[in-house]
């Protein structure tokens, strides 16, 4: 696709990347095919490819204008469209590009601008979202129906033990791992790195944490606010600075939505003297928890379902099949482990949750997750579970059937002491 920059994006180095990825585009529609909100509108400027256009329209003519930035928020970032591309196209960086513009060009109505806003601040902060969700913990149980779903109910954990010394298990490559708590995770679930701490503690593996929470800058990005976004890399990278000098075999969060943005600090700071390096290291130590474990792990750790377990039904989220490029890597652990894994129809397509989008777009959200849940559920599966912690709760909000994260249930069925202990 010929491009030609307007003027004052010439020495802009994210319009050069913009511009590099709409060159690779070859207009073949495939993208379209397996886009959500493109199924579900069957409106071209809501699928990738009129997306890209709109975005080709803006950097030309350096004028963005309120259509584009509809169709562009409307976009879920599930990056199926770079799963399906056969050229290549870097739509994920060329949409942060488009809407950065978008927002920096165009005010917002008041209301979105204040929601957007309480957003970006109250969710990397831990104080004000444990805050907001004990308060609506509280007054659950006198909700409607509707609202009362979209609280997740408080989870009981129990105190893991620590690993006694680094020795990793047989066949395990990350001795050490440093562990990243999230700035909404484990207030809603703090289940999920529980779990993961003991069944790397049965491993001998050393798990390290920072001490606090930080969000990863995800919230931030999601929402366009991409200095801000730059900014709070920054400072997570000079607040984990003394872990990773100590050495870290692998970094890791337990939200697949935050191992894509973690993978990416590298392209995030690439323009910054001081912290590119740093933030290239990082990434590049970045792994996701299925990268930890194998089918031999599984049955090395002892952890077996009782024969009269009922069948499961695996919900991938986008931002571990197509964010991280790994698809298809829980399923053979939890079938080593001996759960029975139901079919599910359309699984590459999203759940409707991406980030801030099921509060942001919530009509299209509600839409996308019965659709998911139509799939998940045909086959009359017992339980759901998954790898993202918005994906849960976005799906628990509209089903009875448990949504839970595959590390909890691994680690309920894990005997104290690993097979052939």
């Amino acid at each position: 696709m010929e491009t030609r920059l307007h003027p004052r994006f010439e020495n802009d180095p994210a319009a050069r990347i913009a511009e590099d990825a709409l060159r690779a585009c070859v207009h073949c529609g495939f993208c379209n095919a397996t886009c959500p909100t493109y199924q579900e509108q069957g409106d071209e400027l809501d699928g990738p490819r009129g997306r890209i256009y709109q975005i080709k329209e803006v950097l030309e003519s350096g004028e963005a204008n309120a259509t584009t930035r509809t169709h562009l928020d409307r976009c879920l970032t599930c990056l199926n469209c770079m799963t399906t591309c056969p050229s290549g196209v870097d739509y994920n960086h060329l949409v942060a590009v488009g809407r950065e513009v978008v927002e920096r060009d165009l005010d917002r109505p008041w209301r979105e601008r204040l929601l957007r806003g309480l957003l970006a601040r109250a969710l990397p902060a831990r104080w004000p979202f444990r805050l907001a969700l004990g308060l609506g913990r509280l007054a659950r149980p006198a909700l409607p129906a509707r609202l009362k779903r979209r609280v997740p109910p408080r989870q009981a954990t129990e105190t893991v033990p620590r690993p006694a010394n680094g020795a990793a298990g047989p066949g395990f490559q990350h001795g050490r791992v440093l562990l990243l708590g999230g700035c909404v995770h484990d207030a809603i679930d703090a289940r999920i790195n529980a779990a993961l701490r003991h069944l790397l503690a049965r491993r001998g593996v050393e798990v390290v944490e920072t001490g606090a929470a930080r969000c990863c800058g995800a919230v931030e990005h999601h929402l366009a606010f991409e200095e801000r976004t730059r900014a709070r890399v920054r400072a997570n990278l000079d607040a984990w600075e003394p872990v990773l000098e100590r050495g870290v075999d692998a970094v890791v969060s337990t939200a697949s939505g935050c191992g894509v943005l973690l993978r990416d600090y590298g392209h995030i700071l690439a323009d910054d003297p001081t912290y590119a390096e740093r933030a290239a290291r990082l990434a590049a130590r970045v792994r996701d928890p299925v990268e930890l474990f194998d089918a031999e792990s599984i049955r090395e750790l002892g952890i077996r379902a009782p024969a009269d377990h009922p069948p499961v039904a695996w919900h991938a989220p986008c931002t571990l099949q197509h964010g991280q490029a790994l698809p298809g890597r829980v399923e053979p652990l939890l079938q080593a482990a001996g759960f029975n894994l139901v079919p599910v129809i359309e699984p590459h397509l999203c759940c409707g949750s991406a980030g801030t989008y099921s509060i942001l777009q919530p009509e299209m959200a509600g839409r996308l997750r019965q659709r998911k849940l139509d799939n998940l559920e045909a086959a009359g599966p017992a339980r759901i579970v998954t790898a993202n912690i918005g994906c849960q709760t976005h799906l628990q909000s509209g089903t009875d059937t448990p949504v839970e994260h595959w590390l909890t249930l691994l680690e309920r069925h894990c005997p104290a002491t690993p097979a052939g202990a």
